[in-house]
């Protein structure tokens, strides 16, 4: 039984058509580093498993070379998430009045006087009435530009594994028409391991409520 591939990997690694890893890249440059050593003749694509960009590994030398090569890559990103105020616990900061930090950017906005008048007549003033604003459409839009990167992301993995199969192009209308069950019907004969990964990208393309239909069976 195939498993499913899971979105929170890193990367994913095809090999002529079936999925040879997938994992952190390290996992998978070795993987493919392994594969490759077995037979130079392997095509072999690797893709960020969940955007779908396509991703190339320097494997020159032995597995200890790859792994440093690897490590320092991940290094030289900058600091993580975890670390994002590389401020000294132990300098004295010095106090200065008026309200706290809070990250808050000046720039110009141009507006209308109206638009102008009802910000000034708003509880906080303009600027919080619109950061307010802003936070809310941040929000409104979100499932929209999650959805528009889901739909993008099975698209570019798509054109790259599976251009050449039948029905293709009105797969990919389906794809973006939002309409799971004909996009199921559509790639149903296409190889097990692409069209699995395919689905699970695709799931997060279509509406909540409407996935299902592209897991089942």
């Amino acid at each position: 039984m195939m498993t499913e591939t899971a979105l929170n990997d890193d990367c994913i690694a095809f090999c002529d058509g079936k999925r040879l890893a997938a994992g952190t890249p390290m996992e998978v440059a070795l993987a493919v580093k392994d594969a490759i050593e077995i037979d130079l003749a392997r095509q072999i694509l690797v893709f960020d498993a969940r955007t779908s960009q396509p991703i190339d590994f320097d494997l020159r030398g032995d597995a200890a070379a790859v792994r440093a090569r690897l490590a320092a890559t991940r290094s030289a990103s900058g600091p993580s998430a975890d670390q994002p105020d590389q401020t000294d616990p132990t300098e004295p900061q010095s106090a200065k009045p008026g309200r706290p930090r809070l990250g808050v950017v000046a720039r110009e906005i141009t507006l209308l006087p109206r638009h102008w008048d009802w910000l000034a007549g708003q509880p906080g003033g303009a600027s919080v009435t619109l950061r307010k604003l802003v936070e809310v459409a941040r929000r409104q839009q979100a499932v929209a530009d999650d959805r528009r990167a889901a739909q993008e992301a099975a698209y570019r993995f798509m054109s790259a594994m599976l251009g050449n199969e039948s029905d293709f192009e009105e797969a990919t209308r389906a794809l973006f028409a939002n309409d799971p069950p004909r996009f199921a019907r559509l790639i149903e004969s296409w190889p097990a391991d692409l069209k699995q990964h395919l689905r699970n990208l695709a799931a997060r393309a279509f509406p909540a409520g409407q996935s299902t239909e592209l897991v089942a069976g």
